[in-house]
């Protein structure tokens, strides 16, 4: 590959395999969030369409460039074919993709404020029993990066986690939801670890709120954990990130600040930014403009509704934040 005027051309489509979950996201406009014991009207119907983090991810990169496989778990029921097929229809390789008999799908409910807010309940399904056999697929194909979700169960990330290890790997964690196990993942070692405030939080067991509210602390706190990169998500604020800390012991950080956007719907903005970063590290992007180019990429699914249905394309990241997709075709 080679680079011109910041951008990283390929001589191929980098490649990125995704192992994560599978999810029809059941969507509802609301105007505002319901509260404990509170029921909220929404004003339009309810929109069914592909989720799933993993499943998000995988679509949103193969959208920016890169040649996808997608490893995970569906049911063997009608939610599942139209799961598998919406891969397909995005050019994902869904042949990791494994259906589990008598199992369903899994399924999440969304709500959707005015604000562009969302609150999600998840129902696992089949993706709760995803093991040994999405270890040994992800590692089936070669590829440049490699991204591991946490919508399923730990003990998949921690094989998916030593076995890219061992294969020299580029790996990119998704903490999302963070699980109890998060600290022995972390200590394993790991590239590039990414989450929000409320899952940094949850890791270290104390309150992440923003730049000013110890996120850079948070995320050099990460690094040091094992992630050689550690990135705390802010919103529309940007995103911090923590380089592991030198022979001295100091490990840097950056922050990154995010786009002024017409945000209409947050739901689906983290996966663009784990898969756009992917692609972009796996396009040999510099870290902190791989970092860069995941916020504009985040950003721009905002300004859609839906989840998969917003997640951009380079025109998309283009026009949304003026800022040019950095990798390039041949």
């Amino acid at each position: 590959m080679r680079q011109r005027s910041g951008v990283t051309r390929a001589t191929t489509p980098p490649r990125v395999t995704v192992v994560g979950s599978l999810n029809t996201d059941i969507s509802l406009a609301v105007p505002h969030l319901p509260g404990p014991g509170e029921t909220v009207l929404s004003a339009a119907s309810a929109v069914i369409g592909g989720g799933g983090k993993g499943a998000n991810q995988a679509v949103a990169a193969a959208r920016l460039g890169a040649a996808v496989r997608m490893v995970g778990c569906c049911g063997d029921d009608e939610f599942g074919a139209r799961l598998r097929a919406a891969l397909a229809a995005e050019g994902v390789d869904a042949s990791g993709v494994r259906k589990v008999a008598g199992a369903a799908s899994g399924v999440a409910l969304i709500t959707v404020d005015a604000a562009g807010e969302n609150s999600i309940a998840v129902a696992a399904g089949a993706n709760g029993l995803a093991g040994p056999d999405e270890v040994t697929a992800a590692f089936a194909a070669p590829c440049e990066a490699l991204v591991a979700s946490a919508e399923i169960p730990a003990g998949v990330l921690a094989g998916v986690l030593g076995r890219a290890r061992e294969a020299g790997v580029t790996c990119v964690l998704n903490l999302a939801p963070a699980p109890p196990a998060a600290g022995g993942l972390l200590a394993g070692g790991v590239d590039w670890l990414v989450g929000t405030e409320p899952e940094a939080a949850a890791v270290l067991g104390r309150p992440v709120t923003g730049e000013a509210g110890g996120a850079p602390a948070a995320a050099s706190a990460l690094a040091r954990m094992g992630a050689r990169h550690a990135v705390v998500t802010l919103g529309a604020a940007g995103a911090v990130l923590a380089h592991a800390p030198d022979a001295a012991g100091a490990a840097g950080t950056v922050t990154v600040p995010g786009f002024r956007v017409a945000s209409v719907d947050s739901v689906g903005a983290g996966d663009a930014f784990v898969a756009a970063l992917a692609v972009a590290l796996a396009a040999g992007v510099e870290p902190a403009d791989a970092v860069r180019a995941a916020c504009a990429a985040g950003a721009a699914a905002t300004t859609r509704r839906g989840a998969q249905a917003a997640l951009p394309r380079p025109a998309d990241v283009l026009a949304a934040t003026g800022t040019p997709w950095p990798v390039a075709g041949p």
